[in-house]
């Protein structure tokens, strides 16, 4: 997987609101893969939980993950990011929630009852494929 900063075409496809998958890995060692709202945020990957979700433990025990954007014009084309989440922070405003849903649905958050927490990766390393090869 190459590492050091993201292309400016891939810098593109991440800044699309692409359906995506996040990775992480549970206290057991297991991986854990769910679908997430993503937004780019500087050189960094702003991702939003419920303050309940088992997601936010397993980024407390274990904050290596990896999260794959597929091109919301065709799957084939993706591209996966791995990295430590380096930052945690209440969302008490739900400014990041919010941040996401409007880059999304072009609306705020909706449910507005439960507390959430922003995380943000670092982008160690990517990986981008479209349709049988590999993007650089």
């Amino acid at each position: 997987m190459p590492t050091g900063p993201l292309p400016d075409h891939l810098r593109d496809l991440l800044a699309k609101p692409n359906p995506a998958v996040i990775g992480t890995v549970r206290p057991d060692g297991q991986p854990v893969t769910v679908a997430t709202w993503y937004l780019l945020d500087g050189d960094r990957v702003l991702v939003n939980m419920d303050e309940g979700r088992a997601r936010l433990e397993h980024l407390k025990n274990e904050p290596r993950v990896s999260l794959t954007a597929l091109d919301s014009e065709g799957w084939y084309k993706h591209v996966s990011v791995r990295g430590p989440v380096v930052e945690l922070a209440d969302d008490p405003d739900l400014s990041g929630i919010d941040r996401l849903a409007t880059h999304y649905t072009g609306k705020p958050y909706a449910n507005r009852e439960r507390g959430r927490v922003n995380a943000w990766i670092e982008i160690e390393s990517w990986h981008a494929w479209d349709g049988g090869k590999a993007l650089r």
